[in-house]
């Protein structure tokens, strides 16, 4: 979830992806940047270069929002089948299914598993397999405004991403790249990562058994809940059917 040091789930998923970290240091200004012309302005990032050579995405006046299309990542591990949903997030779909057709995900790992009692996702993105890297340009949040509150968050703050939720990492606002987390179990979150899909049965099967496996411990933390997983996930093939 934190890109430098992790896009998870942008991550912070900032307080528990927040406690796993993805804050980002600001960029250059607009203005010297490239932008595309259109509503999604995908914006070239130099300081943080691609970590694999792709273009800035399509961005046509009137941005595709209505319709699903389907993604098949082919793991190691199993299929994992997104829906993704334009109406819920149309610039991010635009990108993603850009980074699929320029085999952007294709031979990756996914990066990060975390097992907090409240935030139980799997990261993928990073061709690098840090968690700092993305595609070279950053574009707008789709922030969803329809999640359910998590029940003992008194402030009201924090809501549910349910099971088999898709949604963007980021390092803060207006940051996202190529960075993904997949909810393997209800998670507690900050409304502040923009949900653009779900997860299918196949895919929720086996994020099951990649979370089953647990997370690598390391000579630091021999028990870790939130770090590299245990089984490691290599993406084969990122494919639009």
């Amino acid at each position: 979830m934190s890109r430098k040091p992790l896009r998870l789930l942008g991550i912070a998923l900032t307080a528990a992806l927040t406690a796993g970290g993805l804050l980002l240091a600001a960029g250059p200004a607009a203005a010297d940047l490239g932008v595309t012309p259109g509503p999604c302005r995908y914006t070239e990032t130099p300081d943080d270069p691609a970590a694999r050579p792709v273009p800035l995405p399509p961005d046509p006046r009137r941005t595709p929002s209505r319709g699903t299309v389907l993604v098949l990542l082919v793991t190691n591990q199993g299929i994992i089948d997104l829906t993704l949903d334009r109406a819920k997030a149309p610039c991010t779909v635009q990108s993603f299914l850009h980074l699929v057709r320029h085999d952007f995900y294709d031979r990756t790992i996914c990066h990060r598993l975390t097992a907090y009692p409240t935030l139980k996702v799997l990261q993928c993105g990073d061709p690098t397999g840090t968690g700092e890297r993305g595609p070279g340009y950053r574009y707008k949040d789709e922030l969803p405004t329809d999640l359910a509150p998590w029940p003992d968050d008194p402030t009201g703050e924090r809501k549910i991403y349910p099971r088999g939720t898709l949604a963007m990492a980021n390092a803060g606002p207006d940051t996202n790249g190529s960075q993904f987390f997949m909810v393997q179990t209800d998670s507690r979150l900050r409304p502040n990562f923009s949900i653009f899909g779900s997860v299918g049965l196949l895919g929720l099967a086996t994020l099951d058994r990649i979370a089953a496996a647990g997370i690598a411990p390391t000579p630091e933390d021999p028990a870790p809940v939130d770090g590299a997983p245990a089984d490691p996930v290599k993406i084969f093939v990122a494919t639009r059917l």
